[in-house]
C-alpha cells in the first residue's frame, strides 16, 4: 500500500477473523516498526507476543476494573480518566457498573495480543518535575507502537492501542515478567480485520494546526 493510504486507513479494529497471524509475518511488521524514534535513540522500546489464551484472558479482565470508571464517566457526559477535571461519579455508581464487552474482549479474542513496554531507565523524563501527568516518556514508545499497527495494516492487519488494562500495570508486570522498571503502556490486540474501514472521521486540519500561538488564526495552507 502506498503510505498516505496506510496513515489515512489505519482505525481502532477490536473485530477479528479466525485467520492466523503467523510468527513470519509478525517478525516482518516488527523489522519494519524497530526503526521508530525514541529519545535519545535509546530504543528502551519491547513487544510481548501473546498466543496463549489464559494470558489474553488475563490481558483482556484487567482492563475491567478501570473500565468500570470509564464507562461510567462516559455515561455520566464526562471526559473519562483525565487528570484535569475531577469526576463526579460516586465509588457506589462505579462499583455497580458494567463493563462493555468492547473495553475486555478484543485482546481475549485476537489471534494474537502485543503487550508493549518501555525500560524508564533510559528515558529522559523532561516533565517529571512538573504539576501535571507525566506525557514525555510516552514519546519513547508510543512511535513504536504506532509504526508497529501502520506496519500490520500494510499486511492487511488491524488492531487498536488499548490502555485500561495499564491501571493494573504490577499485575501485568508479575504474569508477563516484567521488572518494575518496565513501564506497560499498551496492550494490542491483533489481527485480520472483520471489517476494513477505508474513511476515518478525524478533526480538521484547521481544527487543529494554529498560527503562531494556542489561540492564533487556523492554519489553511
Amino acid at each position: 500500500m502506498e503510505l498516505t493510504d496506510v496513515m489515512r486507513t489505519t482505525f481502532a479494529c477490536r473485530d477479528f477473523t479466525d485467520d492466523d497471524v503467523s510468527d513470519a509475518l509478525l517478525y516482518e511488521i516488527f523489522d519494519t516498526a524497530r526503526f521508530a524514534p525514541s529519545g535519545g535513540n535509546r530504543q528502551g522500546n519491547h513487544a510481548i507476543i501473546v498466543r496463549d489464551q489464559a494470558m489474553k484472558e488475563l490481558l483482556g479482565e484487567a482492563s475491567r476494573p478501570a473500565g468500570k470508571l470509564y464507562t461510567a464517566q462516559n455515561k455520566a457526559g464526562e471526559s473519562p480518566w483525565n487528570s484535569i477535571i475531577p469526576t463526579t461519579v460516586t465509588p457506589e455508581v462505579e462499583a455497580a457498573t458494567e463493563v462493555p464487552k468492547h473495553l475486555t474482549e478484543p485482546a481475549k479474542n485476537a489471534p494474537v495480543v502485543l503487550v508493549f513496554a518501555v525500560d524508564l531507565r533510559v528515558v529522559a523524563s523532561t516533565d517529571k518535575e512538573l504539576e501535571r501527568v507525566g506525557v514525555i516518556s510516552g514519546g519513547s514508545i508510543f512511535p513504536f507502537v504506532w509504526n508497529t499497527l501502520l506496519a500490520a495494516r500494510d499486511k492487511g492487519l488491524g488492531g487498536t492501542i488499548t490502555t485500561l488494562a495499564v491501571a493494573q500495570e504490577s499485575k501485568l508486570q508479575a504474569a508477563l515478567g516484567l521488572p518494575d522498571y518496565m513501564a506497560v503502556a499498551a496492550i494490542v490486540p491483533l489481527g485480520k480485520p472483520k471489517k476494513q474501514l477505508s474513511k476515518l472521521r478525524r478533526r480538521s486540519v484547521e481544527d487543529i494546526v494554529k498560527m503562531e500561538r494556542f489561540d492564533g488564526a487556523p492554519f489553511k495552507g
